[in-house]
């Protein structure tokens, strides 16, 4: 699903900034126009200086307290983006841009990748040949909880030399009930 929409959203991006740069010299004249594109950009590139500082700051001080940097990570890696939307002339990879560097607005765009991600990674991972293997919803507690679907599994437990036989019940909630 997401392939579908890329190339038209790639397409459609510069559309709409030079849309709005028309419509902006037309309103504002096209000296103010081309001013307030560089005073953003000037702007944004020292806000993601800033931030990009602090951004490499959390990234080493996690890195020397020994515990795994991921949110440090992300938030450089939304730094970094935002920044080169910065880096492009327009007011909507301006607004973009300004909205992944801030430090108010970077904890939504970090939840609305990590969301985006984690549903991508779990949808590449059940299409894998391993993919029973994978808990689709990757939560604690998501196998086996009452009225939940799941696949039977016919086999037998050998144990200290004993034969136990059965069958084994793996219970995996349907991700279409969560949309």
């Amino acid at each position: 699903m997401t392939r579908r929409w890329l190339l038209p959203g790639l397409l459609l991006f510069p559309v709409v900034e030079i849309v709005l740069l028309v419509l902006a010299g037309r309103t504002i004249g096209g000296g103010l126009t081309l001013v307030l594109l560089l005073v953003g950009a000037v702007a944004g590139m020292w806000l993601m200086r800033k931030e990009g500082r602090r951004a490499w700051a959390a990234l080493q001080g996690a890195a020397q307290s020994g515990r795994m940097p991921d949110r440090e990570l992300g938030d450089s890696a939304i730094v970094m983006a935002g920044g080169a939307l910065l880096a492009i002339p327009g007011f909507l990879s301006d607004l973009v841009g300004i909205f992944l560097i801030l430090p108010v607005t970077r904890p939504i765009a970090r939840g609305a990748l990590t969301w985006f991600f984690a549903r991508r990674v779990s949808d590449i991972a059940a299409r894998s040949p391993y993919g029973p293997l994978f808990d689709r919803m990757g939560g604690p507690g998501a196998p086996g909880g009452p009225g939940q679907q799941g696949r039977v599994v016919h086999g037998e437990v050998i144990q200290d030399d004993e034969v136990v036989e059965g069958q084994v019940v793996v219970r995996r909630r349907d991700p279409r009930q969560d949309l």
